[in-house]
């Protein structure tokens, strides 16, 4: 990958550009006026003073959630893809790896609709657009679970995932989809935790944390919905990802859990988690433990933009990009439903001071500065190296 002093000859572009894509995340103000607005005209209105321009201008009144929600989907595939398609090696393994997670949903996707009879061009719209793939295609041939099977296990970039998972194309019919779900999930969140170490240096330190994080969710997760059922202390420990904080102890005490209350004493025996459940409960003011998982997320992700020559910055937009379109959604369907008494339950993005404080604010000596576009920064760079040469010149004149 390169450290410092020659991360940039492949990766400076593309690492200034994204910084410059996350100058236009959406900024305290343009939420107040987004939250007052009381139509979803209203709300296109004032989206079009922000970053995102003319992203509804050809869409015509009345507008509906589901066209806005496609929209920013399709903004943010734009922006990812746009970065993908131009970059080389190790970068563009580690963005292949973004995705897989949200292959592995639109796969689980097209293998509930199967097994329900219903057929895979119905479902394929429903996909997640950054999960789509070349082989696709060939899936959406497929009229019944055993052929799904066999296409997923040859035609995908999940394959080496789902051989680990599903053994057998019976299994599809008999095991529970979700199981199936969090096992593709383990296998694919380890194998990425592995990648990410192997390139070592800042991307190591940035995102293994990250990750750890999304393995601890999901093995909590795991363990509140396996409430009431009848799974195996084993079988829910066997979907817990291995590569998080609460590894080993902490998942030996979560698969012994008998109610949420026990799994909240468990989170509080460990410094990372002490304070998750702080807010969280059943009033009316009260918070969900998806949304404190979704505030700790974005104080991680946001500590990414603190360093630079590294992979994090592009995991940390895509994701912070995404609880951007769910804000924007949340109050959306506020505004549609006109319902406004929890409008502002939505997950802020760089509170203080709606972006991460400098460390240096001199303009050269900002590890934050960042340019509207990575043009503008090879503008610059031209003007000053040519500058540089005029004085040297002048020097030995």
């Amino acid at each position: 990958m390169g450290d410092m002093t020659t991360f940039n000859i492949d990766n400076g572009y593309f690492e200034g550009l994204v910084r410059g894509y996350r100058s236009g995340i959406l900024k305290r103000n343009d939420y107040h006026n987004l939250v007052e607005c009381e139509t979803l005209d209203d709300l296109k209105l004032h989206l079009q003073g922000t970053d995102y321009g003319p992203l509804l201008a050809n869409d015509p009144s009345p507008l509906i959630v589901q066209t806005i929600d496609e929209r920013l989907k399709e903004r943010l595939v734009h922006e990812f893809t746009h970065i993908r398609n131009q970059c080389l090696q190790p970068l563009a393994e580690f963005l292949d790896y973004m995705t897989y997670g949200y292959m592995i949903d639109n796969i689980i996707l097209l293998i509930t609709g199967t097994l329900r009879n219903r057929p895979i061009a119905e479902l394929l719209p429903r996909c997640h657009p950054l999960g789509q793939f070349e082989e696709l295609a060939t899936i959406s041939i497929a009229q019944s679970p055993a052929e799904l099977f066999n296409a997923v296990m040859v035609d995908t970039p999940l394959a080496p995932f789902f051989s680990e998972c599903v053994q057998d194309e019976n299994d599809l019919d008999e095991m529970n989809i979700e199981i199936l779900r969090n096992k593709l999930y383990k296998a694919y969140l380890e194998d990425f935790y592995k990648f990410c170490e192997n390139l070592g240096g800042t991307t190591a330190d940035v995102m293994c944390p990250i990750l750890a994080f999304e393995a601890d969710r999901r093995a909590i997760t795991i363990t509140i919905n396996s409430f009431r059922t009848d799974l195996l202390k084993d079988d829910i420990e066997n979907l817990y990802p291995t590569c998080g904080k609460l590894y080993p102890e902490g998942l030996k005490f979560l698969k012994n859990a008998e109610d949420r209350e026990e799994v909240r004493r468990i989170c509080e025996r460990f410094g990372a988690y002490k304070e998750l459940y702080n807010g969280v409960g059943d009033g009316p003011n009260d918070k969900t433990l998806e949304d404190k998982f979704f505030e700790e997320e974005v104080k991680l992700l946001a500590l990414a933009f603190e360093q630079q020559y590294h992979f994090g910055v592009f995991y940390a937009f895509v994701k912070l990009k995404e609880q951007e379109n769910r804000n924007i959604v949340w109050i959306a369907e506020c505004i549609a439903q006109k319902n406004k008494n929890k409008i502002e339950n939505y997950i802020p993005i760089f509170l203080e001071g709606d972006y991460p404080p400098l460390r240096n604010k001199t303009l050269l000596g900002s590890r934050h500065f960042c340019f509207k576009s990575a043009a503008v920064w090879m503008n610059f760079k031209s003007v000053f190296c040519k500058l540089i040469s005029y004085q040297l010149l002048m020097v030995i004149k």
